[in-house]
């Protein structure tokens, strides 16, 4: 019964956390977002760079459902006493681990995107890699902004 519970609950950790990060490339706003007025640049690609967009370490999901795992199974340690020292140190040693399955179950593929604006200025955005597509030098393409957001695309 205990493992059902433990694999219960890092199924649905590994889910959440998949789920809670927002996509961060230039097609997906959030709700905030919707309904907001953006500047419109148009330009042209100048260079792309493969980058990596660090995970969530929030550890809001992670940390949280690791902790209550191993606490679970610190908690079948032993007895007395030293239950109390297994059930501890298996929730903090849960909450590390879990923590760092949230951030590497986040972590994203993102571009760097070099623009030269029609105005002559030259910008840089970083957002994630949609789809596997990335842009490419020469490439027409639209800079949307809000407040200090900068999203590319086509």
């Amino acid at each position: 019964m205990n493992r059902l519970i433990i694999a219960a609950t890092l199924g649905v950790s590994l889910v959440l956390s998949g789920c809670a990060q927002q996509g961060l490339y230039g097609t997906s706003y959030s709700r905030s977002q919707v309904g907001q007025a953006q500047t419109v640049q148009y330009g042209s690609v100048e260079a792309v760079t493969p980058v990596v967009i660090e995970g969530r370490t929030d550890g809001i999901v992670g940390s949280g459902t690791g902790a209550v795992v191993g606490g679970i199974a610190g908690n079948q340690v032993g007895g007395g006493s030293g239950r109390t020292l297994a059930t501890v140190v298996g929730a903090v040693a849960g909450g590390l681990v879990g923590q760092r399955i949230e951030k590497s179950a986040t972590e994203r593929q993102g571009q760097e995107v070099t623009i030269r604006l029609d105005s002559g200025r030259v910008i840089s955005v970083v957002q994630e890699v949609q789809e596997g597509q990335y842009f490419q030098p020469g490439e027409r393409v639209r800079v949307l902004g809000q407040g200090g957001s900068l999203k590319v695309t086509y």
